[in-house]
């Protein structure tokens, strides 16, 4: 039984696509009479279906060896498109996170969308969004990657603006699906460029080609470059960060997925670029950048945030800009672990915040309070969620860092700075967001607010109690140090970050009435944080304008040269039609003599522009 299903693994993306395509009945509105949650409970039957496969395989995997399946789509004569998959211990732990948190989120999305008329729609997508992640964490082939990026592109879109009647939501979604198609164009040029240098996009030729490839620099590094746009875009990276923040417009639920396994997806894309992304140094030392200004930005402009999703989803960007990092730094392993512990505390977080938003009709962080006795479940997920995420011992994160601090405390301790920083600003955003909603006196909007349903409830202690147990699962599977080698003061200083982060933020004064502060200088740095830096302005100003100004010059050549240069010659057809039927005679001599006469003239102006005529013996 298990050769079985270990042998049929690649058939687990399939049952989240078929769940998907059984909703389509009652998201079309051809079946009424049953209402939408039929179409809900399809899909988390096959939801269920997926995890419990994974499951079982993932238990009996750490015995086998990894194996690649190979199916061919279309191949004629150099041209072989191929799908590779990879049964491995990796590829198939991630699905298992993906199915199970998939799981989570559409029992938690049975209760926040309860009264949306379209329910089916939406939970056709959720399964949309699951197959894709669970194909693209066993897929071994570049070319099956991309195109699964492509589809998560298309779920985001579709997700983003899912809410369509809202003019702000449309607009969210198109910047959305807009930003990310910058990457993966760039990606699909870098997927082109391989396809024709390496002969194969399949993962395993494409190392065996990387360890003799001779290419130019340039060549190396315009490569690496187009590889890494890619999983930028869709981790929400700088420059291609600004999708994330405005596709929080979307229902909780599928921020839920979006935060925690999406843009997950784009750093274990880049995980497996790893040895392509070695043959160019400038490659690397731009991931290395482009991690470190992410995570130091989008943690400086989390705690300026007073909408309670926004604040959560720039701390996404953020600890995706130190997955960017360690990869830039050849620590693919640390960014995997990272990954995970942090897909498990930022679901627990955001769906804590969803619930406050459903009770509270409200995703104002000023117009909160005194909700941790009115919504003891809630309060508990948050709290657990925010441990989870920042290095607070024992929890999953800590050993994430630690790890990763312990491979660089003496080769680039830099990167030590970068972590703490991280971590203790980090810290001080979450307990802010603690302060304004949770603690102090109930505020209107938040004196009557009862504690959500089982729907809700159900997935939040699960995955509070997960949360709680990861240290003993990665202690499990061999991930945690011995005692004996902890370097101990590293440890301290990642826990004081935390420490220092917490006090900061429990003593910071917040006034709920001052949504700006009055003081100048605070208000500009607040203005700063809280506008990301102004960079939606700086893109106004050159790209948005380049493109405009680059258009109108388009339009004006289009309209007075090109359409010009046609009504030109069509006005002298009709010249010259209408001049010559005053000259027809209908005398066939006529018109014979008339062509000898034109050609002769053209033989002869030939013939003197060849200089024949110079050649004449007279």
């Amino acid at each position: 039984m298990s050769q079985f299903l270990f042998l049929t693994s690649w058939f687990v993306p399939l049952y989240s696509l078929f769940g998907a395509i059984l909703t389509l009945p009652w998201g079309l509105g051809i079946i009424r009479r049953t209402g939408p949650r039929p179409a809900a409970y399809f899909n988390l039957l096959t939801t269920i279906l997926a995890f419990v496969h994974s499951l079982f395989v993932f238990k009996d995997i750490w015995d086998r060896e990894p194996q690649n399946l190979l199916v061919t789509w279309f191949k004629a004569a150099d041209l072989d498109l191929s799908f590779a998959l990879e049964l491995s211990p990796v590829s198939i732990g991630a699905t298992v996170l993906i199915t199970g948190l998939s799981l989570m989120a559409q029992v938690y999305a049975l209760g926040y969308m309860e009264k949306d008329w379209s329910l089916a729609r939406f939970f056709a997508l959720l399964g949309f969004f699951e197959a894709a992640l669970s194909a693209l964490a066993i897929s071994d082939s570049l070319f099956l990657s991309y195109a699964l990026l492509e589809v998560l592109t298309l779920s985001t879109y579709l997700l983003v603006g899912f809410w369509y009647a809202q003019p702000l939501v449309v607009t969210a979604a198109r910047d959305a699906f807009l930003t990310k198609r910058v990457g993966d164009l760039l990606l699909l040029m870098a997927v082109v460029t391989l396809s024709t240098s390496a002969g194969s996009l399949n993962f395993s030729d494409l190392y065996e080609w990387a360890q003799t490839a001779n290419l130019s620099p340039m060549t190396s590094t315009l490569l690496g470059l187009a590889l890494i746009a890619g999983p930028a875009g869709k981790c929400a990276q700088f420059p291609l960060h600004l999708w994330l923040d405005e596709a929080m417009e979307g229902p909780n639920p599928a921020s839920v997925m979006r935060n925690s396994l999406v843009v997950a997806g784009g750093a274990y894309l880049l995980f497996k670029l790893q040895p392509l992304l070695a043959l160019s140094p400038v490659a690397l030392n731009a991931l290395v950048i482009m991690g470190t200004v992410t995570a130091i930005g989008a943690t400086l402009v989390s705690i300026a945030q007073i909408d309670i999703k926004r604040a959560l989803s720039h701390s996404t960007s953020a600890y995706m800009g130190l997955a960017f990092l360690a990869v830039g730094l050849q620590q693919g392993g640390v960014a995997l672990m990272l990954l995970l512990t942090h897909a498990i505390a930022k679901a627990l977080l955001f769906m804590s915040s969803g619930s406050v938003i459903l009770t509270t009709q409200s995703q104002d962080l000023t117009e909160m309070g005194g909700l941790w006795s009115r919504m003891p479940a809630t309060t508990t997920a948050y709290v657990v969620g925010s441990a989870g995420l920042v290095t607070l011992l024992p929890l999953g994160s800590f050993w994430a860092m630690l790890a990763w601090a312990d491979g660089f405390v003496t080769i680039s301790p830099w990167v030590i700075g970068v972590l703490l920083i991280v971590n203790g600003l980090t810290a001080l955003n979450l307990t802010r967001v603690f302060r304004l909603v949770f603690w102090g006196k109930p505020q209107p909007k938040t004196r009557r607010t009862p504690e959500v349903g089982w729907p809700m409830a159900l997935p939040m202690v699960t995955l509070t109690v997960l949360t709680l147990l990861l240290p003993l699962m990665l202690q499990q599977w061999y991930l945690l140090p011995d005692w004996e080698s902890i370097n101990w003061y590293v440890a301290s200083a990642l826990f004081a970050s935390t420490a220092l982060g917490v006090g900061v933020g429990s003593t910071i004064y917040l006034h709920k009435a001052w949504s700006r502060s009055r003081i100048l200088a605070w208000r500009f740095l607040q203005d700063l944080l809280g506008y990301d830096f102004y960079i939606d302005r700086v893109y106004r100003v050159t790209v948005v304008s380049a493109v405009a100004v680059l258009s109108k010059i388009s339009a004006w050549s289009d309209r007075y040269l090109v359409d010009g240069i046609v009504n030109l010659v069509g006005f002298a057809t009709i010249i010259g039609g209408q001049s010559l039927k005053y000259s027809i005679s209908g005398q066939s001599q006529g018109y014979m003599l008339t062509i000898l006469a034109v050609v002769s003239i053209l033989g002869f102006f030939i013939s003197w522009s060849l200089g024949l005529f110079n050649k004449l013996p007279f």
